[in-house]
């Protein structure tokens, strides 16, 4: 099934490019679309069988009603395809939910969870630097990615952001600081070339459900290869 959407996305590019070709060549546009939406009717008509007559059924067979719930709740977070079912508007039932049991050294959060080395080997994994100063202005952590922009050292633990840099640039990091605290801005970004290499800096309010400020969050990326792409890619090297 996922294959098809595959197809039929595919199906539909070439329709709506051969619109855009329609006043060009006209007769051929014309003869194109004539077979494309034909192939196009042919596979939803195929499709929407398989999901009525295998896919549904299915699922209604093998999926529990707890389930469903849970499945409703995502939904409604991540949006619907092309309409919202009048049905969504119904109050969703509370479900309870599943209690992770917490293993030794693991960290559990609300999509998942990690031992402390996937976690700490993951976020030195990420293209970028990363580092997160506390509410009260303390810096906290920072990855160790292998080759990282700006050297840090394990002293600066602790240390109040401020003295952490030159004091030209201080009044620039204690308004950052406090628009973030206030609220009245969640991001501040910057970029330089150094050494040959566009360097992109960005920075982020951290703030809890309620909006409550945590931190800064400090995200270092070198975006010079980024710039140069074009096209596409598909195919592994």
């Amino acid at each position: 099934m996922w294959k098809e959407h595959d197809m039929i996305r595919s199906v539909k590019k070439e329709i709506y490019s051969n619109i855009e070709r329609v006043e060009e060549e006209p007769q051929d546009s014309l003869n194109k679309l004539r077979s494309l939406t034909e192939g196009l009717s042919q596979l939803l008509s195929s499709h929407f069988y398989k999901e009525n007559n295998i896919l549904f059924p299915t699922g209604l067979r093998v999926i529990q009603d707890r389930e469903w719930i849970e499945i409703r709740s995502q939904f409604d977070e991540i949006g619907y395809c092309c309409f919202t079912p009048e049905s969504t508007l119904a109050p969703l039932e509370k479900v309870e939910e599943t209690k992770i049991e917490k293993e030794e050294g693991t960290i559990v959060l609300e999509t998942g969870t990690f031992t402390v080395e996937e976690l700490e080997s993951i976020l030195n994994t990420l293209p970028v630097d990363i580092t997160f100063v506390d509410k009260n202005d303390s810096v906290r952590y920072f990855s160790q990615t292998k080759d990282r922009i700006f050297v840090r050292t394990k002293a600066v633990i602790g240390r109040k952001v401020q003295q952490c840099h030159p004091q030209k640039s201080l009044h620039v990091v204690n308004q950052i600081i406090e628009d973030f605290r206030s609220g009245k801005r969640d991001s501040a970004e910057f970029w330089i070339n150094l050494n040959n290499r566009l360097i992109y800096i960005r920075y982020f309010a951290v703030r809890d459900k309620n909006g409550n400020y945590l931190g800064t969050l400090e995200v270092t990326q070198d975006i010079t290869n980024i710039k140069r792409i074009e096209g596409e890619k598909r195919l592994l090297d």
